[in-house]
């Protein structure tokens, strides 16, 4: 399984011609009724192979902190990490694997966290709070090494996660009272998320590197970040589930498709979708449609996605009509 950004590689090396790989997408894009920029690839697994290192790696990881726990678990978070990141060395910078690039990383991040972390907590003038915040910075840096040696697309959104983290912890830190006001901080980070994620995004508007992976991995950050503080502060994940903040949510995720529809995102959209079905599913069940409220909710949301697939570049075509050059300049263009 070839990318995109395997197809750049071999045209740096003289392997293909700049035309002949041109051609080439656009032969796929008219085999498959489509193009390359609205495909919205990103490697996952490259093969069963992937699969199968994903198991050998875990059982090497997990019996290592297995065997070296009763000793100290700040070692085993220690010898975890290392492990993660020496593995990475043949597996990633060496044999280029998609899904071994992801668990690795997470596994190494993880590490890196709980290690930090049960040092810092250790130490009897560290709150729990202040300890996140060593940790979660600790973590950051990490991030920011690995993506220098590795350049695993996810590590960027990981990273910002940390930071986002350290953010939080800092504020908890420095105004321990100020645990309800977390929310807003929480959508202000998620708005940073998605303002990053353009930025990949517009520096690749063809979707053919790696740029474009990073900001795939970016906007799924983003959206739960920013769509969670609202509702939660509409008081849907406590109960109240009136028609009127049910309709909010509704136009709210209606309102987050438009935007997916017109960055061309549909991860967007969709890792916010369950907020949508909760929303819809309890507007039925309030209306006497207990008992198959979900799955009517599942029945009219799963045909409207549906549609929408089915209708994608024709709704991004009418809605890009109406938005202003400047802005149309950093989103792919609908062809």
């Amino acid at each position: 399984m070839y990318t995109d950004e395997d197809l750049n590689y071999a045209v740096e090396k003289g392997v293909f011609t700049d035309t002949a790989v041109t051609e080439f997408r656009s032969l796929l894009a008219e085999e498959k009724q489509t193009v390359a920029v609205d495909e919205e690839n990103f490697r996952l697994v490259g093969g069963f192979n992937d699969i199968f290192v994903v198991i050998a790696c875990s059982l090497l990881l997990f019996s290592s902190v297995w065997v070296v726990r009763p000793s100290s678990n700040t070692l085993a978070m220690l010898v975890f990490a290392a492990l993660s990141w020496g593995l990475a060395e043949f597996f990633v910078r060496k044999r280029k694997m998609a899904l071994p690039a992801i668990v690795l990383l997470l596994s190494f991040m993880g590490g890196v966290f709980w290690c930090v972390f049960s040092i810092s907590s250790s130490i009897p003038s560290f709150s729990v709070q202040a300890a996140s915040l060593f940790a979660a910075a600790v973590t950051t840096v990490s991030a920011y090494l690995h993506w220098r040696r590795f350049r695993v697309p996810i590590t960027v959104a990981v990273g910002t996660g940390a930071l986002f983290v350290s953010v939080l912890s800092l504020v908890l830190v420095m105004f321990p009272a100020a645990k309800s006001g977390l929310m807003m901080v929480l959508f202000l980070c998620g708005v940073a998320a998605f303002l990053l994620a353009m930025y990949w995004d517009a520096s690749d508007t063809q979707r053919i590197t790696r740029r474009s992976d990073v900001a795939f991995w970016l906007h799924l950050l983003s959206a739960p970040l920013i769509i969670h503080p609202i509702f939660s502060n509409l008081g849907i994940l406590n109960g109240n589930e009136s028609l009127l903040s049910m309709l909010v949510v509704v136009f709210l995720y209606l309102l987050m498709t438009s935007i997916s529809i017109a960055v061309d995102r549909r991860a967007f959209m969709v890792s916010s979708l369950i907020y949508v079905l909760y929303a819809v599913s309890a507007i039925i069940e309030s209306y006497g449609g207990i008992g198959y409220s979900f799955a009517l909710t599942g029945v009219l949301i799963g045909g409207g996605l549906l549609l929408l697939s089915a209708k994608w570049h024709f709704m991004r075509a009418q809605l890009l009509r109406v938005l202003p050059s400047a802005i149309q300049r950093h989103l792919p263009n609908v062809k």
